[in-house]
């Protein structure tokens, strides 16, 4: 299969009629999930993707590198959905889609320890649609950032985390700019990378808590 920018696409649907409708699900949301990607990590990524899609949980750790209890994962060959992608909703599935896209088109780019709530926030935001700002009483809380134990710590913690990443990301663009988002990404996630603060200097030439204090004024609104 071919994707309207000339990329090459090989799906395979490992779990019979339990990934058919899933199959073309997942087809239907690549057009829109690489333009996304081009958009803001440019067109030098990959003209092949493979997508494989699970039928059993067994499949699913064995081929995403032991990842379980997510809906998808990246690994250096492959965008692997679980089982469970066939339960998604549309907007769910399409988040999902353009967020491992993203980890796909990046992964060569990014080293085995490279903070992951930075990889996951970028990947959000090119994943997740826009929301209104929180206002006032939500920014102190948010405007933290983020860390790799918080993201993957369970429940509510690890939710957070999540949104901080997010959020830090739209920040960054908002007052920067994509490009300068895309020059955090790559500083602080690229083999021999710094530490996270000066990734952030780096790129964003300020300290982090000018830029937190910055974050939290712009969350208010």
């Amino acid at each position: 299969m071919t994707l309207r920018d000339g990329r090459t696409v090989s799906l395979v649907a490992l779990g019979g009629a339990r990934t058919a409708d899933v199959e073309g699900r997942v087809w239907g949301d690549l057009d829109g999930a690489a333009d996304a990607v081009s958009a803001f990590w440019g067109d030098d990524w990959s003209r092949t993707i493979v997508v494989v899609l699970t039928g059993t949980d067994e499949q699913f750790r064995a081929l995403a590198g032991g990842a379980s209890d997510v809906a998808a994962a990246t690994t250096a060959q492959r965008i692997v959905f679980s089982p469970g992608a066939s339960s998604m909703t549309e907007n769910a599935l399409q988040v999902a889609v353009r967020r491992e896209l993203f980890h796909y088109a990046a992964r060569d780019r990014t080293a085995a320890d490279a903070p992951r709530w930075l990889a996951e926030g970028v990947a959000d935001f090119i994943g997740r649609p826009p929301t209104p700002l929180p206002g006032p009483a939500a920014a102190a809380t948010l405007a933290q950032l983020p860390t790799d134990a918080g993201l993957n710590a369970p429940g509510a913690v690890g939710s957070l985390a999540a949104d901080r990443a997010w959020w830090f990301s739209r920040f960054v663009v908002s007052r920067y700019g994509a490009a300068a988002l895309r020059s955090l990404y790559v500083t602080a996630c690229a083999p021999g990378h710094p530490d996270a603060a000066t990734a952030i200097r780096q790129t964003l030439g300020a300290d982090t808590p000018q830029v937190l204090a910055a974050w939290r004024v712009w969350l208010s609104g």
